[in-house]
Parts: structure tokens; sequence; C-alpha cells
């Protein structure tokens, strides 16, 4: 049953059909920017108004309990992922990647709209985790949607090109916010004025851009592939049917481990790292991860083109053996220095290799599954790794820091990239035995 094909040979793209999917993949990728805006709004902003919900004389205290939230968020995710794998393996992309978008307008209202502990005590965490949870089981159902769709709609030898531009939306959806923090810090606000009322703003953008792709994703073209499985689609339970994947499912669970905690580290942990252990000011801070995340941007479509020439195998060991490497000298540098153009250079030289691993692991994880249970087989386990691994992240960092034990967590993600770098030199290239043709 797990036994996967070769890719047929590709036949030469005409203009109206790549078009088409440019347009396709071009509305799929809005929505999972905005998606991500409205997610990683939360940690960019959370040095803003981790004061208003909780009150402590130690910033480190707040920020450790804002990344706490933002870890719960990452509980629901496996949820998530099934509920939104099931509407997309059943229904269709379209309408799972609608609804998602949808969720995500909801928790940003909460956020931008509940008021402070001073004001109402308790219950204000208690709906700013509320809607983190709400954010979480969207944003637990865009990413095995969106990579099921971008790697579908794609043509069969430009899979890892144009599944690249998942990551590129995502780390588009956190300039964005980087954007809006710099323009509200630099431009229109002042530090009282962000702290007490203005970290409100980034949601409100949030839930209107959500409103905006939910109407631009209504009008997508379903993908042939889900098209060519309706007709020979079993009515059986998603996760029943995930089970006859159980290889597929441990690969998935294995892969993404070191590369959601590498990602995890070097863009929402990065926000604080900077600024409180490397002691830079808000503005540099934001301007030097601006700047890494550009240069992260622009690695992805390259290396998903290099994954087309030569597989996808060797990009993911290049991730393994790099990050087991690199992530510990990189780190304890990135600590001592004082300079923000060094800073700058070692979050670029960790891009080098974490790119490896973020620019296609959509679309392996995609070419594993048939396409009747391809969307809950990339969302659920992914989901489930990532809130273990990677939303965990920048809370194991912050409660190390705070013990005044800060290096242990450079060996933890080195021993987490280590244990992936395992499974990639034991895996198949799915560029080479891939799924994506079959439809059982």
């Amino acid at each position: 049953m797990s036994e996967t094909t070769a890719t047929p040979p590709a036949h030469p793209i005409e203009f109206g059909d790549a078009k088409r999917r440019l347009k396709a993949i071009f509305i799929g990728s809005v929505g999972n920017l905005v998606e991500w805006y409205d997610f990683y709004a939360y940690t960019a902003f959370a040095l803003y108004f981790a004061p208003a919900f909780f009150p402590s004389h130690d910033p480190v205290v707040q920020q450790l309990n804002a990344a706490t939230l933002f870890a719960a968020g990452f509980i629901v995710r496996p949820i998530g992922g099934w509920l939104f794998g099931h509407l997309a393996d059943r229904y269709g992309r379209r309408l799972s990647l609608t609804l998602s978008v949808v969720m995500m307008c909801f928790g940003s209202l909460i956020i931008a709209l509940t008021p402070t502990y001073a004001t109402i005590g308790f219950a204000a965490p208690a709906l700013l985790a509320l809607a983190r949870i709400i954010e979480g089981l969207s944003l637990g159902g865009e990413y095995g949607a969106s990579a099921t769709y971008l790697t579908e709609i794609a043509d069969p030898e430009h899979r890892g090109f144009y599944s690249s531009f998942q990551y590129v939306t995502l780390i588009g959806g956190q300039l964005t916010a980087i954007l809006v923090l710099l323009l509200l810090q630099n431009v229109f606000l002042t530090h009282e004025q962000l702290v007490d009322w203005g970290w409100r703003i980034p949601f409100v953008i949030g839930a209107i851009l959500a409103v905006t792709a939910m109407f631009m994703r209504r009008h997508m073209h379903e993908t042939e592939s889900f098209e060519a499985a309706k007709a020979t689609m079993k009515k059986e339970s998603s996760l029943k049917g995930l089970l006859k994947y159980p290889r597929e499912v441990a690969i998935v669970v294995g892969l993404t481990a070191g590369g959601t905690a590498a990602f995890y580290t070097f863009t929402t942990y990065m926000q604080t790292f900077v600024k409180q252990t490397v002691g830079l000011s808000d503005i540099t801070t934001t301007y030097v991860i601006a700047g890494s995340l550009i240069f992260a941007a622009v690695l992805q479509p390259i290396y998903g083109a290099i994954s087309d020439r030569i597989g996808r195998k060797p990009l993911l060991i290049f991730f393994g053996l790099a990050g087991t490497l690199l992530t510990v000298p990189i780190l304890t540098t990135l600590a001592g220095t004082k300079s923000a153009f060094v800073a700058f250079l070692l979050l670029c030289g960790a891009w080098l290799f974490t790119a490896g691993y973020t620019s296609i692991n959509a679309v392996v994880k995609a070419e594993l599954f048939p396409t009747a249970i391809r969307a809950t087989g990339v969302a659920v386990p992914y989901a489930v790794t990532v809130s273990i691994f990677g939303g965990t992240a920048p809370a194991i960092a912050l409660f190390f820091k705070q013990q005044g034990h800060e290096q242990w967590f450079y060996y933890y993600l080195a021993g987490i990239i280590f244990l992936s770098f395992l499974v990639y030199s034991t895996m198949r290239d799915t560029k080479h035995a891939s799924a994506m043709e079959r439809h059982e």
C-alpha cells in the first residue's frame, strides 16, 4: 500500500497552462502569507503587549509567559491539521484553505479587542490563550492544505520550485509583521504609545488581510489530482486511512523535528534573543531580523529549483549535517557579539543550511502520500511534531536562560537536528519515488 511510483516524464508546459498555475499558486500563497502574518505578529509585538497581560517586574518572566502561550497555540495544531486535512481530502483543497483564513481572522480580532490585565484581571490572559488556540487550529490546517495544493498545482518537473513559495510567503508574512512594527516604531507612534495601545494595530490589520484572502480563495481552482481522486475516494475516517501509511508518517515526524526546531529558533525566538542576549535596541533588533528574513526568503526558490535538478535528499542531508555541526558555534558567537552587522551575518549563515529544510519540506511530505490522504498525511504528523519541537523552542530557550544556562539550548537544538539527519540519511529521495500520481 505504501509503495511509491516514479514520476512520469513531464511534457512541455504551454504558456496558458503556466499562467493558470502561477495564478493559482499566487492566490494560495497570499492566504498563507496572511495566516503567518497574523501568527507572527504575536511574537513581533510580544515585547510591547506582554506587560499588559502578564504583570511582573521581571521582563524575562513576562516574555516567558508570552512564549508559553505561543507554545499553547501549537498544542492544538494537530487537531487543526486533522480537521482541515479531512476537509481538504474529502471536500477539496479550496474549501479547507478558505475556512482556515476565516478562523485566523477571528483569532486576530480577539487579541486586538481584549482588555488588559489591569481592566479585567485573569480574564485577559485567558482570552489571549483562547485567541492563540483559534489561531493554532487555523494554522494547523493551513500547512497541510497549502502544501498539498501548491504541490498538486505545479507541473512535475518544477514541484520543488513552486512549492518553495509556501515558505517564501510564510517568511513574507513574518516580514510584513516586522514592516508594520518598523513603521509603528519609527513613523507613527512613540514607545509609550506602542506599549499602551499601539500593539493592537497589527492584529486589526491581520483581521482585514484575512478577510481579503478569504474572498481571493473563494475563486481558487481545485486541483486536478483531487478531481481525479474523487471518483475512487473511500468514505472512511481520515485518521483510519492515515494508519495505512505508518512508514510515511514516521518519515514526516523524523524529517520535521530538526527543521521545525531550527526554523522557530531563527525566526520567532531571534526577536527576543537578539534584544535580550545580544543587547541590541528594539529598532536595531527589528532591522537585523528583517534583513535575515529577506535573505531567507530569497534562498527558498533557489534551493527549491536545485532540488528539482539534483533531488530532495541531498538538500536535507546538507541541512542535517551543517545544522548539527554549526548550530552551537553560530549561537555561541551570536550571544557574544555586540555588533548588529555581525549578528546579521551569523543569522544569514544559519539560514544557508536551514533553507535546505524549509525550501522543500512541503513537497517532500506531499510526495510521500497518495491524493486521497495527502492533506491529512502532510498535516497531522507535521502538526504533532511542530507542537513538540517547534512551538516549544522559544519557551525552552527562555527557560534555560532564566535558569542561567542559556547555552544548553544550543546543544538541545543541535541534538534535535542530528536526529533528523539520521532520518534524511536513510529515507528515499521522494523526487525519484513519488506518490503524486497515485489517487487511491
